[in-house]
Parts: structure tokens; C-alpha cells; sequence
């Protein structure tokens, strides 16, 4: 028997344990490990709340949660409750599918004046993070800026922008969508380095903007580059950049319906927050675009903001006894193997890249190295004990673990808790969802 702790429940984690079954069968134990007493990761706290679509497949990650060898672990933080060097003597292999929760720094002066959010923050708000919950951006004022060309930060410039009706159906938390209720923002501008060509947003996810109730994109014709260059373009961006041709192209009297302006900025680099003990605009540098790099022109303009939210990339978070590539912002790994019979997988080894579904041949690559590993030697004989083991440490310390069949009691409590036409409601504390539990 293999005993195989893996320490994340999102998309990485659940596909490497369903890798893990295929590769060694009924010879396998399986214990998906996460902090929080729920499961699924950024499919709960990490995909926009209004496309419930995508968050679907975490119906295929409980098919694999409900197998006879696969064990949830919640309420267990690895590095505290219990680490690293433990959990290697308990199982066989280790495999860490922490993701990237932590937000890259935008590390320019003024970035710590209040209602400067990175996006892990401002996304988890909206989406009932625990870590988040209390967050409380202010929206109070006219402008609103974000920081980044990708599928995030459209995300993000969508969730402001929406009208009440517009969130029917979906899972946002109650305490986000009362206060964007009361939001008075009427410009969204999101800020890019570099121009049309480079950004990293997906049609269908930009497409979206042209869709909405009370807002309308625009572009700035100048931004866009001769069409004639677009063929070069791999087919989804020139899609993407297609889509911004129809942006630019939208009559101002169909902009002027609409109260709320999104603003594509291109070419502009954000270089300082501005204000005195509150957020009141940001500088920008404009560039242009040489050998695929974007470079500062000199020229220097300031955008007047109430709220900035960086949508610039994230960094997993190190956990003691494991090599950390601090430029990376990920584990230290060789295709995955860190060290014998630890390893990592999804963004916690290759950084924030990818789709959920990137993270499918990822795992089944970890679980490879795994069944490799064990038939090489490398891992020793299969005499250790695994989940008998860890649980006798867990009452030993008195640890609360949650099971997945805990955790379907907390699902059916927040769907008994929905507001009409809502899936469920999340409850935005760890307390709360232990409480479901008695």
C-alpha cells in the first residue's frame, strides 16, 4: 500500500489524486489536505462568482473526493498543525498544490495607502474568502483602477460594473453585493504596459463587457495597431484583439446610455499612488512597445482614483522545510520532484500560468514521478502508515479535522441559507462553518 498526502483541494490537488488512483489502483491511500474546512479551492474563492459554469467541475473533483481511497483533510493547516518532515514520515509521497494565494507586490510608492488592494484580496472579498471577508473596499469614489491585461482584471472591472440583476444566479457573497450596491463609481479604466497585442485576456471573457446592463467598453482607436499586423496574432488573441476593434468602434452615443465607462489604457505604466492619508489618483508613465517590452516614454500624467485593485500576478506562499524560489515566487522543483518523495504540482510548481484545466496533465505528470519513483526505490519500502498515523497525531493534538462528508453538511447549510435565485450563500467565516457542523 502507497500512502499519499496531498496538501491543496483545488484543481491541481484533485487532479493529482485522481492521477494517483489510475496509476496505482486499490494500492493507494489518498488524504487531500486544506486549511480551510472546505474544499475546491480557487474554484470557491478564486472564479468569478457569475460564471458558475466554470465552477461546475468541481462536481468532477467530488466523484474523485468520494472514491473509497480518497480521503478530504479540512480545517488542517500544514506548517502549523502539522509539518512538512511529519507528514513524510507518515506517507509515502508529499505533494504540495498549495496554488499561488499571495499577491505579487505592485512595490511603488504610495501602494499602502488605504483602498489599494491586490487582487487575491479584492477577488476573496467578493467571493467569501475567510482571510478577505472583512475587507470593505471603499466605493465611494468616481474612478476605479485596474491594474493588468488579464482574464483577472476583467473580472474584476466586470464585478464593479454589474447592476443587482445582473448577479442573479450567481454565488456572490451577501456583505459584496449590498456594498456594490452602493457604489458610485461611473469610470472604470484598466491599465496595461503594453498595447493590444500583448495582453493575456481570452474572447470570451472580454466579450462579456460589450453584454453589460449599465456599462460600455472603450478604446482609443489610436491604441490599436494597423489590422493588417493582426494576422500574425495566434487565432484567440486575434479574436481578443478583434473584439477590442468593435470596442473602438462603439458609437459615444451608445456610450453615453450607459452610466458607467470601462477604459482600456494601453501603453501606460502605473509609477506611484498619490494621496495624503487617502487614495486620491495615480501617476502613469506612458511607453511604447519595442521587441515585445514595454519602455517609459518620460511622459508622465496622473488618473484621478478612489480605488486601485493590482491584477498583476500572484506567488505561492512558503511553508517551513521547503525550498522556496523567491524570484519564482514558487517551490523550488525539478519538473516537479523538490526533494525524495516530495514534490509539487499546478501553480505551486510552474507559477500563475494556465487554465484549470492546465492543471489536469500536470497532475497526471506528478503522479507519474510518483509511480517512478516508488518502483525505482526511490521511496522506500511501502511500510509506512499513513492516514492511521496521522489521525492518531491529530487527536494527540486535538486537531479538528473536517471530512468531505462534514463538509456536504456545511454545502447543504449554505444552500438552505441562499437568497432567492442564488445557489447558496456562503458563510464568510471558518467559526461559522464549524458551527454547521453541531
Amino acid at each position: 500500500m502507497r500512502h499519499v498526502a496531498i496538501i491543496g483541494s483545488g484543481p491541481a490537488g484533485y487532479y493529482t489524486a485522481e492521477a494517483v488512483q489510475k496509476a496505482f489502483g486499490e494500492e493507494a491511500r489518498i488524504d487531500v489536505f486544506d486549511c480551510l474546512p472546505v474544499p475546491y479551492g480557487l474554484i470557491r474563492t478564486g472564479v468569478a462568482p457569475d460564471h458558475q459554469s466554470i465552477k461546475g467541475v468541481s462536481r468532477r473533483y467530488e466523484q474523485t473526493a468520494l472514491s473509497e481511497n480518497v480521503r478530504f483533510v479540512g480545517n488542517i493547516t500544514v506548517g502549523k498543525d502539522v509539518t512538512i518532515p511529519e507528514l513524510q514520515d507518515l506517507y509515502d509521497a508529499v505533494v504540495l498544490a498549495t496554488g499561488a494565494p499571495v499577491d505579487r507586490p505592485l512595490d511603488l510608492p504610495g501602494d499602502d495607502l488605504p483602498n489599494v488592494f491586490g487582487s487575491a484580496a479584492f477577488v476573496g472579498w467578493y467571493n467569501g474568502h475567510p482571510q478577505f471577508a472583512d475587507l470593505a473596499p471603499d466605493l465611494s469614489g468616481k474612478t476605479a483602477v485596474v491594474i493588468g491585461m488579464g482574464n483577472v482584471a476583467l473580472d474584476v472591472a466586470r464585478i464593479l460594473s454589474k447592476s443587482r440583476r445582473e448577479f442573479e444566479g450567481s454565488d456572490i457573497v451577501g456583505h459584496a453585493l449590498d456594498l456594490l450596491g452602493q457604489s458610485r463609481i461611473e469610470r472604470i479604466v484598466i491599465l496595461g504596459r503594453r498595447g493590444p497585442h500583448q495582453i493575456m485576456m481570452t474572447p470570451k471573457e472580454l466579450g462579456e463587457l460589450a453584454k453589460l446592463d449599465r456599462a460600455s467598453p472603450h478604446v482609443d482607436k489610436r491604441d490599436l495597431p494597423d489590422e493588417g499586423e493582426d494576422a500574425i496574432l495566434e487565432p484567440g488573441l486575434r479574436k481578443s484583439v478583434t473584439l477590442l476593434r468593435g470596442f473602438a468602434a462603439i458609437p459615444e452615443a451608445i456610450h453615453a446610455e450607459k452610466p458607467i465607462e470601462i477604459e482600456f489604457d494601453f501603453f501606460a505604466s502605473p509609477k506611484a499612488l498619490i494621496g495624503n492619508g487617502r487614495l486620491e489618483a495615480i501617476e502613469v508613465e506612458r511607453t511604447e512597445v519595442r521587441t515585445g517590452r514595454a519602455h517609459g516614454t518620460g511622459e508622465i500624467y496622473r488618473i484621478p482614483a478612489g480605488l486601485v485593485v493590482c491584477c498583476i500576478g500572484y506567488r505561492s506562499s512558503p511553508i517551513p522545510d521547503v525550498p522556496f524560489d523567491e524570484r519564482q515566487g514558487r517551490f523550488a522543483n525539478d519538473e516537479g520532484r523538490i526533494m525524495p518523495g516530495l514534490y509539487c504540482v499546478g501553480w505551486a510548481r510552474r507559477g500563475p500560468s494556465g487554465t484549470i484545466g492546465t492543471n489536469r496533465p500536470d497532475g497526471f505528470d506528478i503522479a507519474d514521478k510518483i509511480a517512478q519513483d516508488a518502483a525505482s526505490g526511490v521511496l522506500g519500502p511501502a511500510n509506512k502508515h499513513g492516514r492511521p498515523a496521522f489521525d492518531t497525531l491529530a487527536r494527540e493534538r486535538g486537531l479538528k479535522l473536517v471530512t468531505f462528508r462534514d463538509w456536504k453538511k456545511i454545502e447543504e447549510a449554505e444552500e438552505r441559507a441562499a437568497r432567492d435565485g442564488a445557489p447558496r450563500e456562503k458563510f464568510v467565516d471558518i467559526g461559522s462553518m464549524m458551527k454547521a457542523l453541531d
